[in-house]
């Protein structure tokens, strides 16, 4: 069976993105879903599936039930947070390709900024009678307890090992927030910052500041997935699923996988990209765009490293000569990442690939065939090729 290309992304709807909702996680899940389907010229009559993340706190019975889905014949959920964002997109793929389902509907949606914030210790987690709180119980006591406590760390690695600097780092940001200021949906829309502002900013723990941490948010975001046949029928052009996997490297921790032989490296992100050029035929070169996940800035340099756009230790020097701008040689998250547009746990990212593809970003880019997206570094993560044809 082959399962390149058979699939497409139909529709992409989404919230705005705020400090403050003021209303359920439930109806921003509701909404985006809603828009979504409205963005493919379907209803929620046509869904029969639906694909989250273990972290959403939206039931997919409740969202389908106040959508109005009469039944569900397929339901995913994917762990490892951030990590889950492309794979839900694989797992609705999967589901299609397979004759499981039809039309599926992967979401994320949360009240990030004004409600439950993951940047903080979350005290429950080491407590809780699962692997995963025996797992915390060895590192919670020594202080790594948040996502940036444990990114430092890592990040500290990398700069001994390739003598990168802080202004390397620095530069991801830079060039985040001014593809973001150009995006009327950004957060930062029309707010871009310096080189010197990133390095003035407050540390947060060493060697991240503050301006290296990608923002909290309020919002969501959903896809349909259906068969390109399907999708080729509906309104926009389909983004083609060309390629799709999951990787977990070994010795994987969640956040903290400090036991490996390299402790300057992202194993999970490299087994993906191998699986994404195996699938699909297409090398790094044949990519027009890069949506990378980059919830930190650390992480950006190490994707480009792991899915073969440079060598070990050359991501800054790819990054200093403008690689990752908008005329460089991989534009990088041309609606502002995580750290510049919002932080929707990836899914926007999706959305922003898909607008490439249908020739409607913000920041459109010429000639886009071909589309990497990434999601979640530092857990077990997973990735999208997505394509015109």
């Amino acid at each position: 069976m082959s399962f390149s290309g058979a699939t497409a992304i139909a529709g992409i709807g989404a919230t705005e993105f705020s400090k403050e909702s003021g209303r359920s996680e439930l109806q921003l899940a509701g909404e985006a879903c809603r828009a979504a389907l409205d963005d493919a010229g379907l209803t929620p009559a046509d869904v029969d599936g639906m694909v989250t993340f273990a972290m959403d706190a939206n039931a997919e019975i409740a969202v389908a039930r106040e959508m109005g889905v009469p039944e569900l014949r397929f339901f995913s959920r994917i762990p490892y947070g951030g990590g889950a964002a492309c794979a839900t997109v694989q797992h609705a793929a999967m589901a299609v390709a397979t004759g499981m389902a039809e039309v599926v509907v992967c979401y994320r949606a949360f009240n990030e900024r004004s409600g439950s914030r993951f940047g903080r210790v979350q005290a429950a987690a080491v407590a809780a009678a699962t692997s995963a709180g025996v797992d915390n119980g060895w590192h919670y006591p020594v202080g790594l307890s948040t996502p940036a406590g444990t990114v430092a760390m890592f990040a500290r690695r990398y700069l001994h090992e390739y003598g990168a600097t802080s202004e390397d780092f620095g530069r991801v940001a830079v060039a985040m927030r001014r593809h973001a200021a150009t995006n009327p949906n950004a957060w930062f829309y029309g707010r871009p910052i310096t080189l010197a502002e990133h390095q003035a900013s407050r540390w947060i723990v060493e060697p991240l500041h503050l301006l290296d941490c990608c923002q909290e948010s309020d919002g969501a975001v959903a896809v349909v997935v259906t068969s390109a046949a399907r999708a080729r029928d509906l309104p926009h052009p389909p983004a083609l699923v060309a390629g799709a996997a999951q990787g977990s490297g070994p010795d994987q921790f969640t956040m903290t996988s400090y036991y490996r032989e390299s402790l300057a490296g992202l194993p999970e992100m490299g087994l993906v990209g191998r699986q994404l050029w195996a699938q699909t035929g297409l090398t790094p070169a044949d990519m027009q765009v890069a949506v990378l996940y980059d919830h930190f800035t650390p992480f950006v340099l190490v994707q480009l490293e792991e899915l073969g756009f440079c060598g070990r230790g050359e991501a800054p020097g790819f990054i200093a000569d403008g690689g990752i701008e908008l005329d460089g040689r991989l534009p990088v998250n041309p609606h502002g990442g995580q750290l510049g547009e919002a932080y929707i746990h990836g899914m926007n990212g999706i959305a922003e690939a898909v607008r490439q593809l249908r020739r409607t970003s913000v920041n459109q880019l010429p000639d886009v065939a071909n589309v990497l997206v990434t999601a979640g570094t530092g857990v077990p993560t997973s990735a999208l090729v997505l394509t015109t044809a």
